[in-house]
This record gives structure tokens, sequence and C-alpha cells, in this order.
């Protein structure tokens, strides 16, 4: 099979971009077809890879001002010529599976989500507590994207969803069936029998969506340390609402943060991912989880066994659910167990052999319809 992948951005780093890499190990003479790359900004091994931009990387500031080219990206994907490949695989929560493929070729979407922003507008602005002048101008375009995606949708062959919730949502928006590959975690690099401390603990950006303002209120209440570990425009009015016992040592390094998730005494995890590394990684480590039960923590995270689900998002819910959390025992070597579910190593075995299996089908679905009847 001659593969290629196809990447939304290639300007900041996150969770899509460890799939990514998985999928290069996976798949290393594929190149890459993304709309734009901040070399500057992405891991240093991503210079030897064939990476193939658009012709968004020519407009000014793009890297760090993309928003403002938000109408260019699926003129941007729709342009690639992808017919040289017989299979491509687009690793999307936006854009880039709406690359267009020939009649030959095989179009698997590693679906990170349907796009957010598009298909629960309401929750975004909300979230995001937009001026005036954006709730006026955003509708249209948003108007627009989400038909586009709902077009571009139907131009992919085969969905793998990272989550029952995602699973759900390609149902929805797209009317699609899909099979669940949980992302990669690189569970092996945490130690899995560590003493329980007396702090809990959560990483991640200090965006809205995260709702880390639900930890600092609840452990307002109940006056435990608490570590809220990461950075983010949030971070000033988080800081400026919180008690003593709550503390925000920004940014840590691998190892630094590998000993914060080894001494702790549980994760926290009150927003809605799409699936969510961290609770994986805390569980990893042997720790269990407090979870708002809605997306990929249903998947991850088992209540009453592995942690704890609360189900409505409020500082009080979040409060009875450390209290029940406390009454409970865990086993860290049965919450490990669960942590290996979605190990690196399960990732490339199911995603490999979901291709192959993908492709066989394709291949003999395209040589019944090329036969002649009669």
């Amino acid at each position: 099979m001659k593969i290629a992948l196809a990447h939304d951005y290639l300007n900041q780093y996150g969770g899509a971009e460890r799939v990514l890499e998985q999928l290069h190990d996976l798949y290393p003479d594929a190149p890459i077809y993304t709309s734009m790359y901040a070399p500057e900004v992405m891991p240093a091994s991503y210079r030897s890879w064939d990476i193939r931009t658009s012709f968004m990387q020519r407009l000014p500031f793009v890297t760090t001002r993309h928003q403002a080219y938000l109408m260019a990206y699926p003129i941007a994907f729709e342009s690639f010529d992808l017919g040289a490949y017989d299979v491509v695989i687009s690793n999307s929560s936006a854009f880039c599976k709406g690359v267009v493929t020939g009649p030959n070729t095989l179009h698997i979407s590693y679906c990170l989500t349907p796009m957010r922003w598009v298909w629960r507008y309401r929750d975004y602005v909300d979230r995001e507590r937009l001026g005036g002048v954006a709730r006026t101008l955003l509708p249209p375009l948003i108007h627009y994207l989400r038909v586009w995606d709902a077009m571009a949708s139907s131009r992919v062959d085969r969905y793998v969803a990272i989550s029952s919730a995602v699973a759900s949502r390609i149902r929805k928006y797209y009317r699609r069936d899909s099979e669940i590959i949980y992302p990669p975690v690189d569970t092996a690099q945490f130690p899995s029998h560590c003493p329980t401390g007396e702090y809990y603990m959560t990483v991640g950006r200090m965006t809205p969506y995260q709702r880390k303002d639900l930890i600092v209120d609840a452990f307002r209440e109940l006056g435990r340390p608490v570590k809220i570990v990461g950075d983010g425009r949030d971070r000033p009015r988080l800081q400026a609402r919180a008690t003593p016992n709550v503390e925000f040592p920004g940014f840590v390094d691998d190892a630094t943060l590998r000993d914060l998730y080894a001494n702790c005494r549980g994760y926290l995890f009150p927003g809605e991912e799409d699936f969510g590394i961290s609770p994986v990684e805390a569980q990893a480590a042997g720790k269990p989880v407090i979870a708002y039960a809605a997306g990929g923590a249903l998947d991850t995270v088992i209540d009453g066994e592995t942690g704890v689900h609360f189900t409505r998002q409020t500082p009080a819910d979040l409060a009875d659910a450390v209290r029940r959390f406390e009454s409970l025992s865990f086993d860290s070597t049965r919450i490990r167990q669960n942590a290996e579910r979605f190990s690196s190593q399960v990732f490339r075995e199911r995603f490999s052999s979901f291709v192959e299996r993908a492709y066989r089908e394709w291949r003999a679905n395209l040589g019944r319809e090329q036969t002649p009847s009669g």
C-alpha cells in the first residue's frame, strides 16, 4: 500500500500530534499533508519528516494567527493532489478529512471529534465569553463551515472514532458508523506502584472548557491540597479566586509530571474531553481518577473501581465526589491494568490491523464493482 497522512495543522503540540507520531511510526514513508507548519514550535524530530504544506504556509502570520484564516482551510485541503496513493489516513478534529481522493483511493479518517466549535457552537460561545461583534459575525461563518463539514464527511470511506462519545457524534452529525480505536498513551513511562500522597492534582491548558474553576471552588470548601498544573489564559482569573491550599506549579517537564502523578492521592478531571489522555496517565501510575461523567471519561474511568464519576459540573457535585472517593479503597494494580487498554502498543496493533483489513475489503469491493455483469 502507498499511504499518505493528513493532519489539520502543525503549529501547536497536543494530543492530536501524539497520535500523528504513532501514525508516522507505523507508516514512516508516508508524507504528511497539512495546512501549515511551524517547525520552531514543534518537536525537532519532525524536521526529518516529509511534511507537505498548502498555500496557507505563505500567508502572513498564519502559524501564529491561524484563526484569522478560518475560511481558507477547506480550500487548502481540497487543493492537495492525492491521486498517487492507495490509502489516505486523515488524523482530524477539523478540516483535513475534507481532502479529495479518487475512486481508487481508500480514505480512512481517524476522527478525534467532529468540529466541536462548529457542531456545539452554543457551548463554545458560552464558555469563551465572546464579545458582541464576534457573536454577530461568527454565526454565518459557522453555518457555512457546518454545511461544508457535513459535505466533506461524505468523502471519507471508513471512520475510526477515538471514544464512544465521538462515535456517537459521528452518527449524529455525519450519519455514519465508525470503529472505536482508542488513541495511544505512553503508559510504560509511569511507575505502577507508588505511595499515596496527600494532594490531588490535574494537568492541562487553563481554558474555559477544561473547567478548572470547579476545582478552585470545590477545594475552597474542602480545604484539601490540590495542584493545578499547566498554564493558559484562565490562570490569572483562577489564581485570583483560589485559597492557599490550591497551588499553581505552571508548566513542568515530563520527569516532574511523572513524579506528580506518582505521589498524588487522586487525579481530577472536571471537563468534558473527547478522550482525555491525562486520566489514563494517572491510572498508569496506579492513581484513581475523579471525573465528570461525560465524553472519554466514560470509556477510561470505571466508576467505583478505577475512580469515581460525578454527573453535574458544579463545585458542590465535585466536592461530593471527592468525599465519596475518600470513602472508597482502590487497587493500584487493577487501576494500572485498566490503563494498559490504552497503551501505544495496543493502538499500533489495532490500527494497523484495521487499515489492512479495510484495504482488503475495499479492494475486493472495488473489484466487484469493476467486473462487467452478464
